[in-house]
């Protein structure tokens, strides 16, 4: 770079003139604004400045031009995405024999008939509150529990998966009335610990991205479910057993794992709906207290068989026992009396 104030010609690198000892200054490469040698960062953008300054030159140089050098700066720590550390349930799904399904058809032919599945398998995904990391050409691939986390994320993500099948099959039904070869998806399911991070892939666009095992075991997942069905693994199918049915394929051998994997075909939905339900089924511990509450649950019941109509509200925090209120005082109460039960859903 030359000086500023003598022209002489110093090597890059250097912040004050060998000649005169002046100082050179930096112009940013982004903005083009002039910075003194010891500041890092432009003070006019703030963009920062080590590697990238360029010489003020206040004489034209009389030196021959020289070829262009390459400099690969380290990244700065704040350039290196954070991760963090989740637990999530990861989903792949792909068109059954894509490439068989589309080898003659003309590539616009090919993308009308692509296209409807993939955006059916999408938008199964977005409906319990999934996120699509990205689309593979002939499937998807999503996240749930992550960027936003749920708790009933593995719940969620079966619920997506049985919907999608559901939704490609009319897909199907419609192409073979057409005369068209039906289309067939496999899905792939597996909960585990990730760590995601968002990774800037370009100026305006950040991905969210995933990494870690569980991710590709979700894949293998997916590449050994029978056509038309679901494959989960063994950890998913222990966090939602009972909510969900599934039927065991046995032990099988996973590319990339050392011992055998336990895996299981989702054929539906369960009998189990809440995580009391759950915990009965497992056997619940002796219920204590909460006798004033029973009490006034009784006298609003009498009122209620004596032809004036009650309402009882039990509210407080998650996990305080409300259902465990209320299934006691069912016990209790006895027959006499209809009983009629419904449960919310998170995702509706």
């Amino acid at each position: 770079m030359n000086c500023s104030k003598c022209a002489t010609e110093n090597r890059d690198g250097r912040k004050f003139c060998a000649e005169c000892g002046a100082p050179l200054n930096a112009r940013c490469a982004s903005c083009g604004a002039e910075n003194e040698p010891a500041e890092k960062f432009c003070g006019e953008c703030g963009a920062a400045l080590a590697g990238k300054a360029q010489a003020v030159s206040a004489k034209p140089s009389t030196t021959k031009p020289t070829a262009p050098q390459i400099h690969i700066t380290p990244p700065e720590a704040s350039d290196i995405p954070e991760g963090e550390r989740k637990t999530v349930t990861a989903l792949f799904a792909d068109i059954k024999g894509s490439m068989e399904l589309i080898e003659d058809l003309d590539p616009e032919e090919a993308r009308r008939l692509v296209d409807p599945a993939l955006k059916l398998m999408s938008e199964a995904a977005h409906r319990y509150e999934g996120y699509v990391v990205q689309s593979t050409g002939d499937g998807i691939f999503a996240l749930f529990g992550a960027p936003v986390a749920h708790e009933d994320h593995t719940q969620r993500a079966l619920l997506a998966s049985l919907k999608m099948q559901e939704d490609i099959k009319r897909y199907a039904s419609k192409l073979r009335e057409e005369g068209r070869a039906p289309i067939e998806i496999r899905v792939g399911v597996n909960t585990g610990e990730m760590v995601v991070r968002s990774v800037q892939t370009g100026e305006h666009r950040t991905e969210y991205t995933p990494i870690g095992h569980s991710t590709s075991l979700a894949a293998r997942m997916q590449a050994l479910a029978p056509t038309g069905s679901i494959a989960v693994s063994e950890h998913t199918q222990k966090l939602v057993e009972g909510y969900f049915a599934f039927k065991a394929l046995g032990p099988t051998r996973v590319k990339g794992v050392s011992e055998p994997v336990n895996v299981y075909e989702l054929t539906g939905l369960g009998p189990l709906r809440t995580r009391l339900q759950m915990s009965t089924r497992r056997g619940l511990s002796r219920f204590v207290g909460r006798d004033r509450e029973i009490e006034e649950m009784k006298r609003a019941l009498e009122r209620a068989m004596g032809g004036r109509g009650q309402m009882v509200a039990a509210m407080g925090e998650a996990g305080l026992g409300k259902s465990r209120l209320i299934y006691e005082f069912k016990v209790i109460a006895g027959g006499g009396c209809l009983a009629l039960e419904a449960f919310s859903v998170s995702h509706g």
